[in-house]
């Protein structure tokens, strides 16, 4: 299956506007945005646990990268509630499940091999930074190598420099209204910028941003 898998084409995505589509166990669903592969497959989606649902154990090739929507997703490593973020690095293993429900944004196979390290980090508690230009936080969550991941707070009418990112980028609208050139972006909205792309981020009001950059190349 192919599904927005051309790393070079720009996609915007309003996730809620998706479909729900079964996966291989009960009360598990998905709003596929990126795929490339079947059940074993790079991809981005946005995950669905009913109450006292799992998924089997399994191991991830790629590694596994997610954060936690509303509810509390486990596994046999720990319990991780809203605004959590971690990283499952590449030959890792779990028994994911969910005792009331919740909703995850999770990207697979997307990780390099050497970069090993296990990240769990609780957004609503973790230190933000002031940025560079007034009404800009930051919360970095991980780098490795030319890949960037963070939060990003945006207070309303907050313009960003424009930027050219050689890597790509990635958001998800997790509050708020974001906008650029070309659109405006509501809570729930996926972009995938490709190498190269330039563009200017402002804010339309309040704004949290998941942005990840430097990993399309």
């Amino acid at each position: 299956m192919k599904l927005n898998a051309d790393l070079k084409e720009r996609v915007v995505v309003f996730t809620e506007d998706l479909p729900w589509r079964d996966s291989p166990m009960a009360g598990v669903q998905r709003r596929m945005l990126e795929r490339d592969g079947e059940e074993v497959a790079r991809a981005t989606s946005i995950v669905r646990y009913a109450p006292s649902s799992y998924f089997s154990a399994h191991t991830h090739g790629g590694g596994e990268e997610f954060l936690v929507l509303d509810g509390i997703f486990s596994d046999e490593h720990g319990d991780y509630a809203p605004g959590t973020y971690v990283r499952n690095p590449v030959n890792s293993s779990h028994t994911p499940h969910s005792k009331d429900g919740c909703t995850i944004l999770v990207k697979l196979r997307q990780m390099e091999p050497e970069d090993q390290q296990r990240v769990v980090i609780s957004t609503t508690q973790a230190k933000w930074f002031p940025g560079e230009i007034a009404g800009l936080q930051l919360m970095p969550l991980h780098r490795y190598q030319t890949e960037q991941v963070a939060m990003i707070k945006l207070a309303a009418g907050t313009t960003l420099p424009s930027s050219e990112n050689r890597g790509g980028e990635e958001i998800f609208v997790l509050e708020g209204v974001l906008k650029d050139e070309e659109g405006t972006y509501p809570k729930g909205t996926w972009l995938r910028n490709p190498p190269g792309y330039i563009h200017t981020l402002s804010s339309y009001e309040n704004c949290l941003i998941y942005r990840k950059i430097g990993h399309l190349n």
